[in-house]
C-alpha cells in the first residue's frame, strides 16, 4: 500500500484518470548507440550528457567517482527518434527517465499493442492500481501548544516548542557552533509545499521547485488538487529547514532547497514511482547534495497488484533503484522514512527504505523509546533496517493554511523523523564540505546511539548531530590526505592537540593545527585510498588536564568513496523457478566489456541479455520467457557472465 507516511489532515480521495488511459513504463533497448561508443569523451552523446548537468553536480560527482568517470551511461539522453516515434503513435509522454532508458506514457490498449511491436522497445510495464490508507495524525493550532520551558538560555536560538525534538539529537549544540546547513543543497520529495505563505519558510533559500504531477513550477495546491495536498510537504520542509525564532529552528535552516511535488493523492497508481525517479534525476542535474522523502511503497491492492516481502530486497522497485543510482553512481546522500506499519500485518519497511545505501529513518518517542508504529526490518535479504532513528512523535511543525501564515501543529510518523536525520546530515556536510556521501553515511551510523549492537528495531540508534561532527574524517586534497576533527570542549590549548595513528604495534604521533570553524587537521605521511585507519587524540585544556578522545578504545576510519564490488559476481536469479519473467543480478569491480548470455540444456544460445561496456557497480537485467514471437519451453536454462574472459554460470528453471 502506498502511503504518505505523515498526514496533516483527513482528505476525501477522488479517482484520477487521464482520458481513461492507463499509465505505462516503456523501456528502450538502447539509446541509439552502444554504451561503448556513448562513453567516449569525443562523442556527441557524452557532450550532451555533460551539458545536462550543472557545474555543482559535476563537482559532486567528481568528488564521488573521480574526474575520469563522472559521466555514466545513465546520463546519456534518451534517443530522440524513439521519442518521436512514440509521440507519432498518439501516446502522451509523461516522464523521461534517462537513468532507466525509459519513459512513462499515457496510452490505451490499442496504442500499447502498437508500441510493444516497435523493434527498439525492450518491454512495456503496466502501471497497476494501489489502495490508499489515510493516517489520522493530529495537527493543532499554534496557540494550543505549550512552549518548551527546559531550553538552556545560553543557546544561540529560541526554539520554542520545537526544542525537545531537536535537543534529542543534539542539534542545538551544533547550532551554537554556527553550523546551520550553509552552502549545501537539500532536495525534498513530497506531496506539495505551501512554503511561500508560511512565516517559518517564506525566507528559506528555495533554488527551484517542480510539480511532477502537473508539470509546472508550482508545488503548492492548484485548481485540480484536493484540499490539503500541500500540507504534508509543508510540514516536512519546516521540520528540516524551517526558521522562526520562538517557534521552530530546524537543523539545516540555512541550506538551499529543491522542492519536488511527486505525489498525487487523488490517485493511487504507480504514477508516484516514476515521478519519484524523475525528481531525483532533476535534483541531480541541479547539484543536490542530500535528498529526503517521507513516502513509502509496500502493500498494494491485492485485487490488482502487490509487492510482497520478497520485493523488499533493494533491487526491485523503481523508487529503490532510482535512490540507489543517486547514491552509488552520482554521490548523493539519500534519506527516507522507514514506514508506519509496525503495528499492522505488513510491519516491515517499504520501498525505497529497502535500498542498500539509502538511510531509512525510524521513529522514537520523546524519551527515545521506539514508537510502536515505526516499521522495522530486516530487508528480505537480511540487512538491518532502519539505519537510524529520530523523534517521530509529537514533532512540532508548520501547518499549511490559505488564511494564516503562522499556524503550527504536532505530527507523528517516521516521516517526521526523516527530515530531522537529513537535517543532521546537512549540518555535518556544511561543516565538512569535502565529505562524500559514503563518509556521511558511515559517520552517522558510527555515531548513533546503538552502533555497538544494531538491530532491526532501531538500527544503529538515535542520531546525534554533535557526535557526528566530532567524529574524525579523511579529506583528500590532490594526492594528499588529512585527518580532520572537531572537539566539543571550548577551552582546549590548541598547541597540545595530537593525533595518535596506530600502525600495528607502533603509534605515530602527529601534531594537529586549528583552522576555520574550529577544525583541527593533520596531514598523513602516507595513505592508500581504501586502507582502514585506527587512531585516537589527546589534548590539554586550560586547566592543564590531559584528555584522551575517545577515553577508551580508538576511532576507525575507512574509505572515502563508494565501495564498488570487491569481485565479479553473478547472483541467483529471482524468482526461480519462474514464469514468465525473472531477474538476474551481477556485479563488476572495474569498467570493462560485459557479456551475459542464456543457453539451453543442449548448449545452444537462447539470447544475449548484455553485450556492452559497463562501469563498476551492481546491475539487474530481466529475462523473459517470450522472445519476440517465440515462446520458450519449460525446462532448465543456464545464464553465463563473461567479464574479461572470466566465465560464471548459474542455472534457472522455467516452469509453466
Amino acid at each position: 500500500m502506498r502511503k504518505i507516511i505523515l498526514a496533516i489532515s483527513v482528505v476525501v480521495l477522488t479517482t484520477f484518470s487521464m482520458l481513461a488511459q492507463q499509465k505505462y513504463l516503456v523501456y528502450f533497448k538502447d539509446k541509439g548507440i552502444t554504451k561503448q561508443t556513448s562513453l567516449q569523451k569525443t562523442s556527441q552523446a557524452y557532450a550532451d550528457a555533460v551539458q545536462s548537468l550543472s557545474e555543482r553536480s559535476i563537482q559532486r560527482r567528481i568528488k564521488h567517482r573521480g574526474e575520469e568517470n563522472f559521466i555514466t551511461f545513465e546520463d546519456v539522453p534518451l534517443y530522440q527518434p524513439y521519442l518521436t516515434e512514440l509521440e507519432n503513435s498518439g501516446v502522451k509522454i509523461w516522464n523521461k527517465l534517462k537513468w532507466f532508458n525509459a519513459v512513462s506514457v499515457y496510452a490505451d490498449e490499442v496504442q500499447i499493442a502498437k508500441i510493444s511491436s516497435f523493434p527498439f522497445v525492450e518491454k512495456v510495464v503496466t502501471v497497476k492500481t494501489l489502495a490508499y490508507q489515510n493516517e489520522n495524525i493530529k495537527a493543532q493550532p499554534e496557540n494550543s501548544l505549550s512552549k518548551s520551558a527546559s531550553q538552556n538560555s545560553s543557546l544561540a536560538y529560541n526554539y520554542g516548542a520545537s526544542y525537545g525534538q531537536y535537543a534529542l539529537s543534539d542539534v542545538p549544540q551544533v547550532h551554537t557552533k554556527g553550523i546551520t546547513g550553509d552552502s549545501i543543497i537539500i532536495g525534498i520529495l513530497d506531496s506539495g509545499f505551501r512554503w511561500k505563505l508560511h512565516e517559518s519558510l517564506s525566507a528559506r533559500k528555495v533554488l527551484a521547485e517542480y510539480d511532477f504531477v502537473f508539470h509546472d513550477n508550482n508545488t503548492a495546491n492548484e485548481a485540480n488538487d484536493i484540499g490539503g495536498q500541500d500540507g504534508h510537504g509543508t510540514s516536512i520542509f519546516s521540520i528540516l529547514g524551517g526558521y522562526k525564532d520562538g517557534n521552530i529552528v530546524a537543523p539545516a535552516f540555512n541550506a538551499s532547497f529543491l522542492l519536488a511535488k511527486t505525489e498525487d493523492i487523488r490517485s493511487e497508481t504507480h504514477v508516484e514511482e516514476d515521478n519519484y525517479a524523475a525528481a531525483l534525476q532533476w535534483m541531480d542535474s541541479i547539484g543536490v547534495d542530500i535528498t529526503t522523502s517521507s513516502l513509502g511503497y509496500n502493500e498494494f491492492d491485492p485485487s490488482t497488484f502487490s509487492y510482497v516481502y520478497a520485493d523488499m530486497n533493494g533491487k526491485t522497485t523503481v523508487v529503490t533503484l532510482a535512490a540507489e543510482l543517486a547514491f552509488t553512481q552520482f554521490g548523493i546522500a539519500t534519506f527516507t522514512s522507514a514506514g508506519n506499519d509496525g503495528n499492522n500485518s505488513w510491519h516491515y519497511i517499504g520501498a525505497p527504505a529497502d535500498g542498500f545505501n539509502i538511510i531509512a529513518v525510524g521513529a522514537v518517542t520523546t524519551n527515545n523509546v521506539k514508537a510502536s508504529f515505526s516499521s522495522f526490518g530486516p530487508t528480505y535479504d537480511g540487512r538491518i533496517k532502519p539505519e537510524v532513528v529520530a523523534q517521530g512523535t509529537a514533532v512540532y511543525c508548520a501547518s499549511a493554511s490559505s488564511s494564516a501564515n503562522n499556524l503550527y501543529g504536532t505530527s507523528s510518523g517516521t516521516s517526521a523523523a526523516a527530515p530531522i536525520a537529513a537535517g543532521v546530515a546537512g549540518q555535518l556536510l556544511s561543516l565538512y564540505p569535502h565529505l562524500t556521501n559514503v563518509q556521511i553515511r558511515n559517520i552517522l551510523l558510527a555515531t548513533s546511539g546503538n552502533t555497538s549492537s544494531p538491530n532491526n528495531e532501531i538500527g544503529y540508534g538515535l542520531i546525534s548531530a554533535l557526535k557526528a561532527i566530532m567524529y574524525p574524517n579523511l579529506k583528500k586534497t590532490d594526492q594528499t590526505y588529512s585527518i580532520n576533527k572537531c572537539f566539543e570542549k571550548e577551552n582546549i590549548l590548541s598547541q597540545t592537540v595530537v593525533l595518535h595513528l596506530i600502525k600495528g604495534i607502533q603509534t605515530v604521533d602527529l601534531p594537529m593545527s586549528i583552522g576555520q570553524k574550529g577544525i583541527y587537521s593533520s596531514y598523513l605521511p602516507s595513505y592508500n585510498e581504501g586502507d582502514a585507519l585506527e587512531l585516537y587524540f589527546t589534548y590539554s585544556d586550560s586547566n592543564l588536564t590531559l584528555i584522551r578522545e575517545p577515553a577508551v578504545g580508538k576511532f576507525s576510519i575507512t574509505s572515502i568513496k563508494y565501495d564498488t564490488p570487491k569481485a565479479y559476481g553473478l547472483e541467483q536469479n529471482y524468482p526461480n523457478p519462474f514464469n514468465p519473467n525473472t531477474k538476474i543480478w551481477y556485479s563488476i569491480q572495474s569498467s570493462q566489456f560485459v557479456s551475459l548470455k542464456v543457453y539451453d540444456l543442449l548448449g545452444d544460445e537462447v539470447t544475449t541479455l548484455v553485450n556492452e561496456e559497463k562501469t563498476p557497480g551492481m546491475y539487474q537485467v530481466e529475462f523473459q520467457s517470450k522472445l519476440g514471437n517465440r515462446q520458450l519451453a519449460s525446462g532448465v536454462y543456464f545464464y553465463v557472465l563473461n567479464t574479461n574472459g572470466k566465465l560464471q554460470a548459474k542455472k534457472m528453471i522455467l516452469l509453466k
